[in-house]
């Protein structure tokens, strides 16, 4: 049997699998993972057995993606161990999480071309554990990539063309600004780490108190990408902007460059460009770019050349409007925390910018690299003054705004 066909039959048998052991455990309730009986450990015969003890049976399935190469394993649902180390030399790396409410996902990065052989998951019918068995196989390059990517699941559907929503409506001066705050990473995607500290959580906190100072101050309607911690697609962040009818999208980020720990300080904000302004601009870009990557998002087949054409021509609107809200922010930011980053203004080639008729800024509110800026990120009271300072910066450019589109005058 292909590969592909395995792939496909994995898929078909995600349900079915579990299925003899419903009566006994109930598949509402998260399993979790039994480190101690699992193992990811590579055979003498050059393949990579996979055994994944849960303590119940869940839907599943598997299948591989291509640049880079790597397994990934979808559960419903399944709490993660903080750590689970892989032992096969083929799968350097394991990451875990949760991909979106109630499906958790596992990826498993590939040293060299395997393909799924063997898949079976089977219950114990006295204690109620289920142990999933996966045995992967040597693959040429040119069949592997062939044959990955996703298995259809209604589950895991794009949005269908009919549903892609129309761009947002034009601002009157009494409507309220309707702003869509992006918390970066999440889910599978931690984001930067230090010590007990990660990106995700702490972006998703600033954020809903950003959300919470903008309601009471009156004037704005907020959304969020995300309200929990779970991974979500780039792409699909700007799908939720444009959904939304937000006029303008702030990512949120907080990330860390150890190699310029010493150097790397204080806000940045952030527009779209080609080309990055400095080199750790572009390994920032490449750093978020890759979130989608290593959650086993297929990104393949994006291009479109007409829809870049028009998306190009909304640019050249929304372009100039997203440089004054750059502006502003840098003014209302430095006028509430002081002190921002050596060069405050900067851009690089972060796809959740890449929104055409939205205009969009990423703010770095400071480097978790820098023990002076973990100090200020972890401190409420600094939050709250950047969270200030983001608020006034929305009121100027919201209102230079009208007056540029001729809606109200000086």
């Amino acid at each position: 049997m292909s590969s592909l066909r395995l792939i496909l039959l994995v898929a078909a048998l995600m349900l079915a699998a579990s299925g003899a052991a419903v009566a006994q455990s109930p598949l509402t309730a998260l399993a979790r993972l039994q480190t101690g009986d699992s193992a990811i450990i590579d055979s003498r015969d050059g393949r990579v057995s996979i055994t994944l003890t849960l303590s119940q049976p869940v839907p599943w399935r598997a299948f591989t993606l291509d640049a880079p190469r790597r397994l990934v394993l979808d559960f419903s649902e399944v709490v993660w161990p903080p750590e689970f180390a892989s032992q096969s030399a083929q799968i350097p790396q394991v990451r875990t999480g949760v991909l979106q409410p109630g499906w958790s996902r596992m990826v498993l990065d590939l040293a060299t071309h395997l393909k799924i052989e063997t898949a079976s998951l089977e219950t114990n019918r006295e204690d109620g554990r289920a142990v999933l068995k996966l045995r992967l196989g040597p693959q040429d390059a040119e069949t592997f990539a062939e044959t990955t990517g996703a298995p259809p699941n209604p589950v895991f559907a794009q949005l269908p063309p009919s549903s892609v929503p129309s761009p947002p409506q034009p601002r009157g001066p009494q409507d309220p600004l309707h702003v869509m705050l992006d918390p970066g990473h999440g889910g599978i995607d931690p984001g930067a780490e230090v010590g007990p500290i990660n990106e995700a959580d702490l972006m998703l906190t600033f954020a809903r108190e950003l959300r919470e100072l903008l309601l009471r101050s009156g004037g704005f309607e907020v959304s969020l990408t995300r309200q929990e911690d779970v991974f979500v697609p780039l792409e699909t962040r700007i799908t939720l902007a444009r959904a939304a009818g937000a006029h303008v999208m702030i990512s949120l980020h907080a990330d860390a460059l150890a190699e310029e720990a010493g150097n790397a300080s204080g806000a940045t904000v952030y527009l779209l460009s080609d080309a990055a302004s400095d080199r750790a601009s572009q390994r920032l870009a490449e750093r978020h770019d890759q979130s989608d990557l290593l959650a086993g998002v297929d990104l393949s087949g994006q291009s479109d050349e007409i829809a870049l054409v028009l998306m190009d021509l909304a640019r050249t609107e929304t372009e100039p409007r997203s440089q004054a809200l750059a502006g502003a922010l840098v003014q209302g930011i430095s006028a509430e925390v002081g002190r921002m980053n050596s060069r405050p203004l900067r851009r690089a080639g972060f796809s959740v910018l890449k929104a055409p008729d939205i205009p969009s800024v990423l703010i770095e509110l400071g480097f978790l690299s820098s023990p002076r800026d973990r100090e200020r990120l972890t401190s409420p009271e600094w939050r709250m003054n950047m969270a200030s300072g983001i608020r006034d910066a929305l009121r100027r450019w919201s209102r230079d705004d009208l007056i540029r589109a001729g809606q109200i005058r000086n």
